[in-house]
């Protein structure tokens, strides 16, 4: 860990606000299509947990709070996303068409389940992935290599 960023207030703050801001974060991710929130405001809540976690405890945080890299959830919310616009020509009138289904499930009763959820959950999956890469990289706490001049 790095001395510069032991701070035992930082600490115990982010693994106190990791909880709620990830079942926020989901919140708004599956009311996103009726109400205010959708897939891009939860993965920026996610995000935003994932930057707590790095400013407290650096890249090791982050890896153990978010173990998959962001890259494979960048590359894995394009394809859902593409898969969700081109299946508007299976359910639906064009690209990335809606259309819903009511789903009776045990202890919830019927669930209206949307398709524009699944674009959402795409979305919400490169925002994280975007935040998860970007902390990744740009917040390493290694010291880059000196660049040796050519003569």
């Amino acid at each position: 860990m790095n001395p510069l960023r032991d701070s035992v207030i930082l600490r115990w703050g982010m693994q106190a606000a990791t909880g709620p801001l990830l079942v926020f974060s989901a919140y708004l991710l599956f009311a996103g299509h009726n109400r205010p929130g959708g897939g891009f405001a939860g993965g920026l809540v996610a995000g935003i947990a994932i930057s707590l976690a790095w400013a407290a405890g650096g890249r090791e945080a982050v890896d153990r709070l978010l173990p998959a890299r962001g890259a494979i959830l960048l590359g894995i919310g394009l394809v859902i996303a593409v898969l969700a616009g081109f299946g508007g020509y299976l359910w639906a009138d064009g690209f990335l068409a809606s259309a819903n289904w009511t789903v009776a499930l045990p202890g919830f009763g019927e669930v209206k389940v949307v398709t524009a959820l699944f674009f959402d959950v795409a979305v919400y999956l490169v925002v994280v992935g975007m935040a998860a890469a970007l902390l990744r990289a740009v917040g390493s706490d290694e010291t880059p290599a000196p660049v040796e001049e050519d003569r």
